[in-house]
């Protein structure tokens, strides 16, 4: 078993490609499994085909919160900074459904209260309600986004009776993630923790079962100036032995097992 890093978009157009040598340093890391999380039909076919050139990589297929209400918030004059795509939320769904199977996980999909409107908001909870439904009828971990609604998101996973989640780059308070993973929910770290006082307060007082790897690459890296990479986990797996006052290898295994736990099957 190795690291892992459970949250990465490696097809992003800014790192995208040189994911080959991206991999490589990965590897050279210590790090054995990337899940890149899909955002829409588009992504979601690009991580599919990513997987099948690198092994080490896994995708995850999901629909983000904006891209679920993309087209909506344009025509209502919103400034996102990214066109709307060539689908519908419902053409989204559709196609987390059809290729549920060939993924890892569902991610990222949740509520996202940042960008969009809250008159979209109800829209937004309807296709955040089908695509968890989509995993949980499917036996997949759900990966979560979520930007300023985080109570509302577990409010919905716990009314759906959803328990296999990550809850990816938490931005909500820590006493708030602590009830995360008193739920029996995890929550991953990005790789700029140490330079985050709520990272480092979650790896500090979170059950230590409940933690894991991210990096949200090429963001949320430990240097603001270059872009994330998952090779940067084994940085953040070092921050918690230290934080926890004992080995890594200590780490390396007690996060090998809750990624067991949570993924079903060994990073």
């Amino acid at each position: 078993m190795g690291l892992f890093d459970v949250h990465a978009h490696l097809t992003h157009p800014r790192i995208a490609a040189d994911v080959a040598a991206i991999c490589a340093r990965a590897r050279a890391a210590g790090v054995t499994t990337i899940i890149t999380n899909g955002l829409n039909p588009e992504d979601n076919e690009a991580a599919l085909a990513l997987s099948r050139l690198e092994p080490m990589v896994k995708p995850a297929f999901g629909l983000y919160p904006v891209d679920a209400v993309l087209n909506e918030m344009h025509a209502m004059g919103s400034d996102y900074p990214r066109d709307g795509g060539p689908f519908t939320a419902d053409e989204g769904i559709a196609w987390v459904r059809d290729h549920v199977g060939e993924g890892l996980a569902v991610g990222e999909i949740g509520l996202d209260g940042h960008w969009v409107p809250e008159a979209l908001w109800p829209r937004q909870e309807e296709v955040f309600r089908e695509l968890v439904r989509i995993a949980i009828d499917a036996d997949k971990p759900i990966i979560v986004h979520t930007r300023r609604r985080e109570r509302r998101a577990l409010e919905i996973l716990r009314e759906l009776g959803a328990t296999r989640v990550d809850w990816h780059c938490f931005g909500g308070k820590v006493k708030l993630a602590r009830e995360i993973a008193e739920a029996g929910h995890y929550l991953s770290i990005p790789a700029n923790a140490r330079r985050s006082e709520s990272f480092t307060r979650m790896i500090e007082t979170l059950p230590r079962d409940r933690v894991l790897l991210e990096t949200d690459c090429p963001y949320l890296g430990p240097d603001r100036e270059k872009a994330n990479e998952p090779a940067n986990v084994r940085g953040t797996a070092e921050y918690a032995a230290e934080l926890w006052k004992v080995p890594l290898a200590e780490v390396e295994a007690r996060m090998a097992e809750s990624f067991e736990r949570l993924f079903g099957v060994a990073p």
